[in-house]
């Protein structure tokens, strides 16, 4: 039995960071129902990657809304009032992903939803929160990475901003509503009480950069200076990056210099006997070996930093990924089938319960394609 089986949540988000939160509650083992639009449904089924679909779907629809049930349903006709109530009644959760007064004007207020079903856990995702000069902003990823500032930690000194190649703020705007919710669940069994959950793309953001905003906080607000040499954290001292080898990408973590230096044969590495200037000489560091790796290849370098204890990996494209035998072991790929055939393949959850992984063969839904099942007019 998987632990969230028993539970029924209702899904009105659209697009990526709701959908993804209701994904991991569905992994988990809870029945989740998305509410779409009759005829559109989610406009993430529209959001293709270029030479790619699946059934006529997007790729991004299809992995984020697997193993969901669907209704269509006008959530602006009267006429449909009384059967939201009923769904609202049954669900234990409701996720929510409106523009500010939408939700107001459509009764799925959290105040209105309330007085339906008081024991609800009501889960409202949105890009900036629901009040304030920024609440009418497009809840977009691309724009919320911007603002948050994360851009300037990537790249090198001199390159323009560069924003993650990831929805990065949707997914953990997903998994802290996640978090939020099963934090409701369990105080609903000690209390009987629902609950209001409340994330944003922003927030989620700036809380994952939680490290360096602590630094920028306690250190007199001086804003990270990247490094001009391979740059991968503004504030971590030499080797840290990724450096260009004779054949392949070499990803070095923290390490004394003067170890690495007595490893690689780079005598002039062993010269930086001072700490403080693997930090204050961090560009010059990271020049010279930036020369000296090219010497050899990835997978030469390797054989000498692993066998000492570095830390360091060659830096992998997942076709290389998919080949390792540490890959494999893991698991993480799973097959998704349509009356017993196969029509794509994604990842799966990555979470174990007692040893198990969980996999669902079930495929995303078309739209409204559970109306039966659910509505009793």
């Amino acid at each position: 039995m998987k632990p969230l089986e028993g539970i029924k949540i209702l899904d009105f988000s659209q697009y990526l960071a709701g959908p993804s939160s209701t994904l991991r509650l569905a992994d988990l083992g809870a029945e989740v129902v998305k509410i779409e639009r009759p005829g559109k449904g989610d406009g993430c089924r529209d959001l293709y990657v270029p030479d790619c679909t699946i059934e006529g779907e997007s790729p991004l629809f299809c992995a984020v809304n697997r193993n969901k049930d669907s209704i269509a349903l006008d959530l602006k006709a009267e006429e449909n009032t009384e059967i939201l109530k009923k769904l609202l009644w049954e669900a234990d959760a409701a996720v929510f992903s409106f523009r500010p007064g939408v939700a107001e004007k459509l009764g799925l207020s959290y105040k209105q939803v309330k007085q339906v079903n008081p024991r609800l856990i009501y889960g409202e995702v949105s890009g900036y929160g629901q009040t304030g000069p920024w609440s009418t902003k497009p809840g977009q990823d691309l724009l919320a990475q911007c603002i948050s500032g994360l851009p300037y930690l990537n790249g090198n000194k001199e390159d323009a901003p560069t924003p993650l190649g990831l929805s990065l703020a949707d997914m953990f705007a997903g998994q802290h509503l996640v978090q939020g919710i099963l934090a409701a669940l369990i105080r609903r069994e000690q209390t009987g009480q629902g609950a209001y959950i409340q994330v944003n793309l922003l927030e989620s953001i700036l809380d994952i950069q939680f490290e360096v905003l602590t630094t920028y906080l306690n250190d007199g607000h001086e804003l990270p200076v990247r490094s001009a040499v391979n740059n991968a954290n503004a504030y971590i001292s030499a080797p840290y990056g990724i450096y260009e080898t004779k054949e392949g990408y070499l990803a070095l973590a923290m390490s004394s210099i003067v170890v690495l230096g007595e490893l690689l044969g780079c005598e002039a590495l062993t010269k930086y006997t001072d700490e403080s200037e693997w930090a204050t000489k961090r560009d010059e560091i990271k020049g010279i070996l930036k020369e000296h790796l090219m010497h050899e290849t990835a997978d030469y370098w390797l054989s000498i930093l692993e066998t000492a204890d570095i830390w360091c990996a060659k830096v992998l494209n997942w076709k290389e990924l998919f080949e390792t035998e540490g890959f494999k072991q893991l698991g993480m790929l799973q097959e998704i089938y349509r009356d017993g055939k196969e029509i794509f393949k994604t990842t799966s959850c990555p979470i174990k319960f007692d040893g198990e992984r969980y996999y669902s063969e079930k495929p995303v839904p078309s739209i409204g394609q559970d109306n039966e099942k659910y509505i009793r007019r």
